[in-house]
């Protein structure tokens, strides 16, 4: 029992203390870590110890191991919060330092499909919006977004591309005069399929996460749905929670 504890806290201390020198600069983006061996000599420590702690740093995203070649200091995650969406992505980016941009890949109506009817709450074959963008942190891809936008709340979208570069719930409020009252978020983790790895420019079969978003109008009807996936190695999602005190 003593034994693990003592293993527990140890592996705490090797992982924090590597986790202050990433913080610090002392190991940049990039960086090759030094040996699991020259770790166990430096710290003091078991192997296991080591394989430990960076398992939970890499679990972390702070750095990656890379096979057969070492162990090497990732970016830092880029952290979006599911709680604003009237903050808009650019806006969460800058706040991080990093220079967003977002790319459309494709803008047209459609018609919608017997699953897109149902999530919109239309007859099939009703006229839809679809609006594919792809969202860059630094030059970095990070997120490829498709949305659907039913044809009778939007019917000038498509000649809106400018201005759906930015935040597409601004347009829908601003010139579409659409009441947004709240949005219904799905979010799960799966593994980057052979489009996806190269629109994202990530290896097939990484970690991505999956987020399927139903936004509706202060009348409870849906206005928009988008399925988005984020790079796994650079994205981090925060919640925040209200509760009343009263």
């Amino acid at each position: 029992m003593g034994h693990d504890k003592q293993e527990t806290s140890l592996y705490y201390i090797v992982k924090n203390s590597i986790s202050e020198k990433i913080q610090s600069g002392i190991y940049k983006v990039g960086d090759k870590l030094p040996t699991e061996m020259e770790l166990c000599t430096e710290y003091n420590v078991s192997r296991t110890t080591v394989r430990i702690a960076l398992d939970q740093l890499a679990l972390e995203g702070r750095i990656e191991k890379v096979q057969g070649r070492g162990t090497f200091v990732s970016k830092p995650k880029i952290v979006q919060s599911l709680s604003s969406a009237w903050k808009g992505f650019s806006n969460q980016i800058l706040e991080q330092g990093y220079k967003p941009r977002t790319e459309i890949l494709d803008l047209r109506v459609i018609p919608a499909d017997g699953a897109l009817a149902k999530k919109l709450q239309l007859k099939e074959n009703d006229p839809v919006n679809r609006l594919v963008r792809m969202r860059f942190a630094n030059e970095d891809p990070l997120q490829y977004e498709t949305s659907y936008v039913p044809w009778h709340f939007a019917p000038g979208l498509i000649n809106d591309e400018e201005d759906c570069r930015s935040s597409l719930f601004k347009l829908l409020q601003t010139k579409y005069n659409i009441k947004i009252y709240k949005t219904v978020e799905a979010i799960e983790p799966v593994l980057a399929d052979k489009k996806i790895s190269e629109d994202l420019k990530i290896t097939k079969g990484t970690p991505i996460f999956s987020l399927q978003t139903l936004t509706y109008n202060n009348e409870q009807i849906p206005i928009e749905y988008s399925e988005a996936v984020f790079r796994g190695d650079r994205s981090k999602f925060t919640i925040e929670r209200f509760y009343d005190s009263k």
